[in-house]
């Protein structure tokens, strides 16, 4: 039996450095896959600068499972917001960036408040381990790929 998803993933960390700078990283899908635990590649289709609109081949890993997801930009906000929606699972995944006294608050969401596709749920509860476990891997995840954002910002 399918289990319930949680509607909303997130996770946030201040950087010391201006937006400008997070953004240059964050923006880019080419760059973030080698940030994540699980998207290990994302492929930018076409050979525009990324924008709305434009579409993604991520290549994803958890051990000795890989498998494809396709992705679309559906907010573009130079210096503040950079979102796209995931074809096979409809989740939105966002980075928001946000000026401080210090630098940056950069918060890193999985909104899934719209719904999941059935055979995401159906293949995150019968081969990723449950829902449950998999999404609170996921936050987890998320809290790393910040932290190594952060320190690729940084130069730490």
């Amino acid at each position: 039996m399918t289990q319930t998803h949680a509607p909303l993933l997130e996770a946030a960390v201040d950087i010391a450095a201006p937006p400008e700078r997070v953004w240059a990283v964050v923006s880019d899908p080419r760059v973030m896959g080698g940030f994540s635990d699980q998207v290990v590649r994302t492929i930018v289709r076409g050979n525009a600068p990324v924008a709305r609109g434009t579409r993604t081949l991520n290549i994803n890993r958890r051990g000795p499972l890989v498998w494809p997801t396709r992705a679309k930009v559906v907010e573009f906000e130079p210096g503040r917001r950079y979102a796209y929606r995931v074809k096979d699972n409809a989740a939105v995944w966002s980075f928001e960036l946000e000026p401080t006294a210090s630098g940056t608050r950069l918060t890193h969401r999985r909104d899934a408040s719209g719904g999941m596709t059935a055979v995401s749920l159906m293949l995150q509860d019968r081969v990723l381990g449950g829902v449950a476990p998999f999404e609170a891997e996921m936050e987890s995840g998320m809290v790393r790929t910040l932290e190594r954002v952060r320190r690729a910002v940084e130069g730490v």
